[in-house]
């Protein structure tokens, strides 16, 4: 079956919600798919992020959401993929290859010098998955300050 990527629409925000929420829930997040609706729905009317969805026989069961940050050093624009799930019936089948692809040609049409992302260091699937699709583990080591209660632990 073919993975069809498309950038998400208004008309997709029911089945993105959905997805959405089970991403979050992924993280430790109690479900909540009104706030996942209002969230996506604030980042895309706003044109705070782009988000890329993934069908399989008419079916969304895959996102990736990436937002714009800009690099001082290259004086350039740079994506961050923030956000990327696949429904896990969905999984091993090539969809998560097609949305990491299908955001790095995004990047790449937008003229962005790189792209990026963050996982944890013992997410062994993910780090794998990120490897085959030509990803590499760079020297930089990011730190965060935790500064509210939705903050991850």
């Amino acid at each position: 079956m073919d993975t069809i990527i498309s950038r998400a629409a208004p008309a997709d925000i029911e089945p993105l919600a959905a997805l959405f929420d089970a991403y979050r829930q992924f993280y430790g997040q109690s479900p909540d798919v009104p706030r996942a609706r209002e969230w996506l729905r604030s980042r895309l009317r706003f044109g705070e992020s782009t988000v890329l969805v993934a069908r399989r026989g008419g079916d969304m069961v895959g996102f990736v959401q990436l937002y714009p940050m800009y690099s001082s050093v290259r004086t350039a624009r740079t994506w961050i993929l923030n956000d990327l799930f696949v429904d896990p019936a969905a999984r091993r089948s090539g969809v998560a290859r097609a949305l990491l692809d299908a955001a790095a040609g995004f990047a790449r049409e937008d003229g962005a010098a790189a792209i990026s992302l963050e996982t944890a260091r013992d997410n062994a699937a993910a780090r794998a998955t990120y490897r085959a699709a030509g990803w590499q583990e760079d020297d930089t080591q990011w730190y965060s300050l935790r500064l509210d209660r939705h903050a991850l632990p």
